[in-house]
């Protein structure tokens, strides 16, 4: 039996911290792609599209990182669930500050999900765009993100079967 070759190292942080979630990938190119993402992130892009970060992270097209997050057979419920243990971990139930934000972007066009026009509260009136809540722990002078939701306009849901 062959083992698969070990995933290609980044920068020692971002390998150290999604090393804690590497069981939720089946595959090294996977996981590489994960990393890549947090490093695409991090870095000073101007916009966080899927060219510019690979471009970024030396990959010669964004093709892996789109198979990642459309084809993949990793499941986000599980890698949410990693993310809200390892925070639980590292509060050790200290008291936390709850926030909820709803943030929105103005869209052009109406092909994305979930896009209306509605209130953008960034943005202090009726646009074109989509909304997200957002819940986050602040601890320690920390803001840790806990979960999100898009918002969903009724208009935009497909009938159920």
């Amino acid at each position: 039996m062959t083992l698969p070759r070990a995933a290609k190292p980044t920068i020692r942080f971002v390998d150290e911290y999604c090393e804690q979630y590497r069981e939720i990938f089946p595959t090294v190119q996977s996981f590489e792609s994960f990393k890549y993402l947090h490093l695409g992130m991090i870095s000073e892009l101007k916009r966080k599209s899927l060219p510019a970060i690979a471009k970024a992270v030396g990959l010669s097209n964004p093709q892996g990182l789109l198979n990642f997050l459309t084809e993949s057979p990793w499941k986000v419920y599980r890698l949410r669930e990693a993310r809200l243990s390892l925070i639980l971990s590292l509060l050790q139930d200290q008291e936390i500050i709850l926030m909820i934000d709803e943030t929105g972007d103005c869209k052009k066009g109406q092909s994305t999900d979930y896009v209306q026009r509605q209130y953008i509260g960034n943005v202090g009136k009726r646009e074109n765009g989509i909304v997200a809540v957002t819940a986050y722990a602040l601890y320690n002078g920390m803001i840790l993100p806990l979960c999100f939701e898009v918002y969903k306009p009724k208009s935009r849901l497909r009938p159920m079967p």
